[in-house]
């Protein structure tokens, strides 16, 4: 019988002990995720070279062999203030803490010591795939009339890979979004609440496979947090962009999304530069595209918060 592509499961689970199986179960920690690409075995391929008196291919040796997975998850709230989301493990393994006040919010917060890492088990119609010691980096981004997602990258170790059937899988925790509208979001840059037609974050986790003797680990070793905000242009008496651009001046950014308790998430940063301003149009409307750089002078690099 042929294998449905169709019929697929993503569990994700944090690791208590880095690159030890956490044994995900798909009552607990099943991934609703879309725009899933996986790719199996990732690595090196080393020639020999070996002198012998014919032409020819001599074949390779696949060596420092690892895999990897990403997906898009939809930005929504747990549905209860204080109860942490459903795709929290995935953020954690992009480098942030998660930080709970029970009844109230769930802030995530970018750290720069003790990553956690996952394991992910991918299964596909009879087949599943284990990822261990996974870490990753995510980005996201708010376009009016769409519904915002978290896209994540993750590599993992390869574990083990085995016909297993697949999980029954229960995705009640994955609350449903509300889309990018005035009634539902709001934005503000360096104190300008403006128009805005889109803006995208990228953490931009620097992700390294280490192969050595004696260990071998998926590496967390920096991030640089970007991003890109397009505004409808407006009077340099309203706001001179040039001018911040031109001095260096940070401000701060900030997103809300979502009206009910229980589904809203807030996106903060304390200290943003701008980039250097364009200009641009959308139905005959100029604009401008902001590049943003997220720094670390202020007390917030990034905050995340789910309430």
């Amino acid at each position: 019988m042929a294998l449905k592509f169709r019929k697929r499961a993503i569990l994700v689970k944090p690791e208590t002990v880095y690159g030890t199986d956490a044994v995900p179960t798909g009552a607990a920690n099943a991934m609703q995720l879309t725009n899933v690409v996986f790719n199996p075995s990732v690595g090196e391929e080393i020639n020999r070279d070996l002198v012998v008196p014919e032409m020819g291919h001599q074949g390779v040796i696949l060596t420092g062999s690892y895999a990897t997975i990403s997906g898009e998850c939809e930005i929504a709230g747990s549905g209860v203030a204080g109860t942490a989301p459903a795709w929290g493990p995935l953020t954690r393994a992009c480098g942030f803490q998660e930080v709970i006040e029970a009844g109230t919010d769930v802030q995530y917060v970018p750290i720069s010591d003790g990553q956690e890492s996952v394991s992910i088990y991918f299964s596909i119609d009879g087949i599943r795939h284990v990822l261990l010691g996974a870490r990753g980096t995510k980005s996201f981004g708010f376009t009016p009339k769409q519904i915002p997602r978290w896209i994540y990258n993750f590599t993992g170790l390869l574990g083990t890979i085995s016909d297993a059937a697949l999980p029954t899988t229960v995705l009640a925790g994955f609350t449903k979004p509300v889309p990018v509208n005035k009634a539902n979001t709001t934005f503000s840059l360096h104190g300008l609440s403006g128009v805005c037609e889109g803006v995208t974050i990228d953490i931009a986790n620097q992700i390294e496979p280490r192969f050595l003797i004696g260990a071998e680990r998926i590496e967390h070793v920096d991030r640089l947090i970007t991003g890109s905000a397009v505004l409808e242009a407006v009077l340099l008496a309203t706001k001179n962009w040039f001018q911040i651009a031109d001095s260096h001046t940070t401000g701060s950014l900030a997103l809300a999304h979502g009206t009910v308790a229980g589904n809203i998430v807030e996106i903060s940063a304390d200290a943003v530069q701008i980039g250097r301003p364009t200009y641009g149009e959308t139905q005959k409307i100029v604009n401008n595209t902001l590049p943003l750089m997220l720094t670390t002078a202020g007390a917030k690099e990034l905050l995340i918060t789910v309430k």
